[in-house]
């Protein structure tokens, strides 16, 4: 049997990329989609002939739709997509908060998350594949004024729509939903917090589950 491929947005740093790792590790293909073409291209040389770098912009649909075409060219098809890129805001709540920066939260969080699922759905449906996203622990509660939690309630509920959707023929979706992370998202390390590579396990997790089983939602909280 051939390998399975996986599509991931945001894979240049982070959870993308420790996602890309472990997929790598555990014998799938990946196609690696982000903006930063430099990282990712590093990041493809680093996993071998198992990696494809694909730059482009996750919140513009054709550039989703050409890259996934390249990745199935080169890989023979895509078993999973995985919708990771996301952003956060500077500014906190609606009456201090700046529109334009609501404005790309909007564009990447959530229609960037309808893209990947758009560009993907064809490729998934002839091989009962699997769309993952990302939510967060804070689209799970109510956080004073956040804006960023409730781009990850769309999330959340998207999802759970969309495995509806998608288990009329077979597919599955997945919410991984981590609490804070040790990423470059926060300006100060948080060692104590989740790793990304506790994220990529949770990925390869509903990713390797039983054909029988549909993991709806992983939540992840750090233990301190």
């Amino acid at each position: 049997m051939s390998k399975k491929t996986l599509f991931i947005t945001g894979a240049s740093s982070g959870i993308g990329a420790a996602t890309a790792r472990a997929a790598v590790a555990a014998g799938w293909s990946v196609g690696l989609f982000a903006r930063s073409k430099d990282k990712i291209d590093a990041l493809a040389q680093d996993l071998g002939s198992d990696a494809l770098a694909v730059p482009g912009d996750a919140t513009d649909l054709e550039q989703q739709q050409k890259a996934m075409a390249a990745v199935a060219e080169t890989f023979g098809g895509i078993d999973a997509a995985y919708a990771n890129a996301g952003m956060g805001l500077n500014a906190a709540g609606t009456e201090v908060g700046d529109p334009e920066e609501w404005h790309a939260l909007v564009h990447l969080n959530i229609l960037g998350v309808l893209w990947t699922a758009k560009a993907a759905m064809p490729y998934l449906k002839e091989r009962k594949g699997q769309l993952l996203m990302t939510g967060s622990a804070a689209g799970r509660t109510h956080i004073k004024g956040s804006i960023y939690g409730a781009s990850k309630w769309f999330v959340h509920g998207y999802a759970g729509n969309l495995a509806e959707e998608m288990r009329d023929w077979g597919g599955r979706c997945t919410v991984i939903a981590p609490g804070m992370v040790d990423t470059a998202f926060f300006d100060e390390a948080k060692p104590d917090k989740l790793q990304p590579e506790d994220v990529a396990a949770a990925v390869l997790h509903a990713l390797t589950a039983d054909p029988r089983v549909t993991t709806r939602e992983i939540f992840l909280m750090p233990t301190k």
